[in-house]
């Protein structure tokens, strides 16, 4: 056998280099490091040579870093199932720290079953390479299925190996630098204050407080589910955010740290708010609960409102569209990006910037109108404080 450098070109047993004669095959390319910590050669096979150069490269610098270990027999299948052991115990938890909310175990569980298992299952978990999962993604891509919900498919691989790699039980993440179909989503619908305002009245009178909430408060489903009158303080104005709901397992902690917060309340929720405690006087227990004392089942508050506002020739919205608009409309109010991150329970800023930023005031327009409001309330406070007209007669001088 030929040798490059670490690497045993491997052909098959029938070719006719094994007699000293031209090779009448397709060989393989076993590239291998030496690992002093345990003790043992690690050793790849690669269909080419520049792949078997290439790994090698990668294995002895992640040798030196000390984030490479031998290969173990442990399968893929068994690898995901010890990571879902340890997230629902809670001693695997996201990048922010927080233990993953029982309904993204129950969906990254259901994708790794239906497509990811079936496929890689029984591959040794420390020899997936980014091509066998580049492989899959094609594949799924070949079946038709949606974008987002191959994107989807991927998350609890990337969970898996994001923490096999911190804690160098494998040297690479075959789930990075993957080619991926686009999303192309469609934008959730906001709503205009009229718009709200319609859509409230053509509810029925137990429901208003709940979809005004959302629309106003700016809160999560699992969230409204969860909210207690001890929870809000009509006195003070003031929703405290301090519990989830999911389907199984009740009430659970807020999705982040930063989901456990409060929401100022508005005139116009408190007005709802008010008469939902005043039907509900002996209800000491959920906001928008049953009568049985259990949170709102989702289903039926969205049948019941979809009937009312086709009834009333009104546009449909979600729950979770009324958590957008209510984003919007405190933009809109010139609430600044921190506060509104705060209020909607988002763990910075950035993710506030990317939902919401195309909402946000930035057209010439409006940033030229800033500006003029700006100089005329440093260089004629009076005007401002007299009224408008001064100001659109500044405006006109400047132009």
């Amino acid at each position: 056998m030929a040798h490059h450098a670490g690497i045993e070109i491997r052909h098959s047993k029938v070719c006719r280099s094994r007699t000293s004669v031209a090779c009448s095959c397709r060989p393989t390319y076993q590239a291998s490091v030496w690992s002093p910590v345990e003790q043992k050669r690690i050793r790849k096979t690669f269909p080419t040579l520049a792949e078997a150069r290439a790994w090698r490269s990668e294995a002895q610098t992640a040798i030196r870093r000390g984030t490479l270990r031998a290969p173990t027999q442990t399968t893929l299948r068994e690898a995901a199932e010890a990571w879902l052991a340890g997230a629902r115990a809670g001693s695997i938890r996201n990048r922010s720290g927080d233990r993953y909310k029982p309904s993204v175990i129950r969906s990254y569980e259901t994708s790794l079953r239906l497509r990811v298992l079936p496929e890689l299952g029984t591959r040794r978990f420390s020899e997936i390479r980014r091509r066998d999962v580049q492989d899959l993604v094609d594949r799924l891509l070949a079946q038709n299925l949606d974008p987002s919900t191959i994107r989807n498919t991927l998350m609890p691989l990337r969970a898996i190996y994001r923490r096999a790699v911190a804690r160098s039980d494998v040297a690479v993440n075959p789930t990075t630098g993957l080619e991926l179909p686009a999303v192309r989503g469609k934008r959730d619908r906001i709503v205009s204050p009229e718009q709200a305002e319609a859509l409230l009245a053509a509810l029925p009178r137990r429901d208003r407080a709940l979809w005004a909430t959302a629309l106003y408060g700016g809160l999560r489903r699992g969230e409204l589910q969860a909210l207690r009158w001890t929870d809000v303080e009509l006195a003070t104005g003031v929703i405290r955010v301090e519990r989830a709901w999911d389907v199984r397992e009740g009430p659970i902690e807020p999705k982040s740290r930063a989901a456990r917060r409060k929401v100022p309340i508005p005139a116009v929720l408190r007005d709802y708010l008010v008469e939902q405690r005043l039907d509900r006087p002996g209800a000491l227990g959920h906001v928008f609960g049953r009568p049985d004392g259990r949170p709102f089942d989702g289903t039926t508050v969205d049948a019941r409102a979809k009937q009312a506002w086709r009834r009333a020739g009104l546009e449909v919205i979600t729950l979770h569209e009324g958590r957008h608009t209510f984003a919007s409309l405190m933009i809109a109010a010139g609430v600044n990006a921190k506060a509104l991150a705060t209020y909607m329970g988002h763990a910075s800023v950035t993710i506030t910037y990317d939902r919401y930023g195309h909402l946000m005031p930035g057209n010439e327009d409006e940033a030229a109108a800033m500006l003029d409001a700006y100089l005329m309330r440093r260089a004629h406070p009076r005007a401002v404080r007299t009224g408008t007209t001064e100001l659109k007669t500044w405006r006109s001088r400047l132009s």
